[in-house]
């Protein structure tokens, strides 16, 4: 029976197991189109082997990625995967062409002899054994896909000596979402990060959140999870070991110059209800998410308008993002030729209406920012119309689609919202503050990270009994 058994745990214990030898290399190839931040960035990233960069919007992650995957094949002769977001991959290609770096995509699972470049909804096509190392651009994403496709993103780099992480928006108010990338990289899993460095309010490990209340509505509660006493140092000493951020080139000790971001003006708008909560005599504030959504939906008609009043007749480009179906619906009624991208869409239409947009071809787009908030670079476009909600992830890729380094213009942020949406923009900026306090944490640590080692401080090497030897 035991003997049995034992090769399946064996293979149970295979599938769990990380690289944890260092894997870095010293550059091979540094090219002169790269910013000296850039390289210094690449630089880094490579000698670790298995690390990653938060670096804002407009920053220059898709050359890095390229630069930092070439030296992968030229170390290894083994193809490294990029994976992307949804039509990122098209913008990825154009960035290498421009470069003169040599990549292709595979939407089948095939392996090129050269960097290879797919999206993650495809991943499962692919097999790990033929790649040499892994980029995840616009790793934040991660956290919007279920369970299982983020398991098989994090399964199919686990054994990968060489993996980057990149993405602008980490973690702004959610801790554990650095946990969840140190898991993919190698490092600590999200749990033992949890473990050590936190505690919830129930003053427990578990990570389940529960049912609030009794009958409709009811809302689940995630635990709130706040740092142990003395370990927010420690913490984010551990977090530069193997990431890197900067919202500008200065962070890294670098010149701004030509890194300076236009103005950017966001403007509210305020629309009445014109119809009560049934069963209302007179408006009453909703409380709580059930009865927000439920004026979202009422209002759906009264913001529309709004919105589409204020794209309409400008003849400049324009995103109006929405969140609900009818109200991409009518937003893309009310707008002549506005074009709506739409979750029934192939990932081939989708792409396509994206490439069309940036070409000029559409002036107006009607999006979901879950569909197309992530990694697409549209400069070309400073005018934007947002419906809030309380991500403050969705918000900030929303806006950076415009408002990156590159932007000429100034960018213009129409929010259009109830007057419960005024609750929900303090949440947003609530959640910016928190951002904020992230990266200059991570920034204060930067310079001394170099002399942090690997390994979590304080973790003692296991060692054998001697009567067990």
């Amino acid at each position: 029976m035991a003997a049995a058994i034992l090769p399946d745990y064996e293979a149970f214990l295979e599938r769990k197991a990380q690289r944890a030898d260092g894997s870095g290399f010293a550059p091979l190839w540094m090219p002169d189109f790269l910013f000296d931040f850039q390289a210094s960035l690449v630089d880094w990233n490579l000698r670790l082997g298995r690390s990653a960069t938060f670096a804002d919007c407009g920053m220059g992650k898709s050359p890095m990625q390229l630069v930092w995957a070439e030296n992968v094949l030229r170390h290894t002769n083994r193809p490294p995967l990029i994976c992307t977001p949804l039509a990122v991959s098209a913008q990825t290609l154009l960035e290498a062409e421009k470069f003169g770096i040599e990549a292709k995509r595979s939407v089948d699972g095939a392996a090129h002899r050269c960097i290879t470049v797919t999206n993650y909804e495809r991943l499962h096509l692919f097999d790990p054994a033929d790649f040499s190392g892994i980029v995840l651009d616009e790793s934040s994403i991660l956290k919007n896909y279920d369970g299982a496709r983020r398991q098989i993103i994090t399964d199919f780099m686990r054994k990968m000596d060489y993996r980057l992480a990149c993405t602008a928006t980490a973690a702004p108010n959610d801790y554990t979402e650095l946990g969840t990338t140190s898991e993919a990289l190698g490092y600590l899993g999200y749990m033992d990060m949890l473990a050590r460095f936190f505690k919830n309010d129930r003053n427990t490990s578990d990570t389940r959140g529960r049912w609030k209340g009794y009958g409709a509505p009811r809302a689940y509660q995630s635990p709130a999870w706040r740092f142990k006493g003395h370990a927010r140092e420690p913490f984010w000493k551990w977090v530069c070991s193997w990431a890197r951020a900067l919202r500008r080139p200065s962070d890294l000790g670098f010149d701004d110059a030509r890194f300076i971001l236009p103005e950017l003006r966001e403007v509210e708008h305020l629309v009445e209800a014109r119809t009560l909560p049934e069963g209302m005599l007179f408006p009453v504030t909703p409380q709580g998410l059930h009865e927000e959504r439920e004026e979202q939906r009422r209002t759906i008609e009264e913001r529309c308008e709004k919105a589409a009043e204020l794209v309409r007749d400008t003849g400049r480009p324009a995103v109006m993002w929405c969140h609900l179906n009818p109200e991409g619906d009518r937003l893309t009624e009310m707008v002549a030729g506005a074009i709506q991208v739409s979750g029934k869409d192939s990932p081939e239409l989708k792409e396509e209406k994206f490439t069309a947009f940036a070409a000029g071809q559409i002036r107006a787009l009607v999006i979901k920012p879950k569909i197309g908030a992530f990694g697409l670079n549209w400069q070309h476009c400073d005018h934007t119309t947002v419906f809030p909600s309380h991500s403050f992830e969705q918000y900030y890729q929303e806006v950076r689609r415009f408002w990156r380094f590159g932007q000429v213009n100034p960018v213009t942020v129409d929010i259009v919202a109830t007057n419960t949406g005024l609750a929900v923009l303090k949440n947003l900026q609530r959640k910016a503050a928190q951002a904020d306090e992230m990266f200059t944490e991570l920034v204060a640590h930067m310079n001394d990270a170099l002399r942090i080692a690997r390994s979590v401080e304080g973790i003692t090497p296991v060692e054998v009994p001697p009567w067990l030897a």
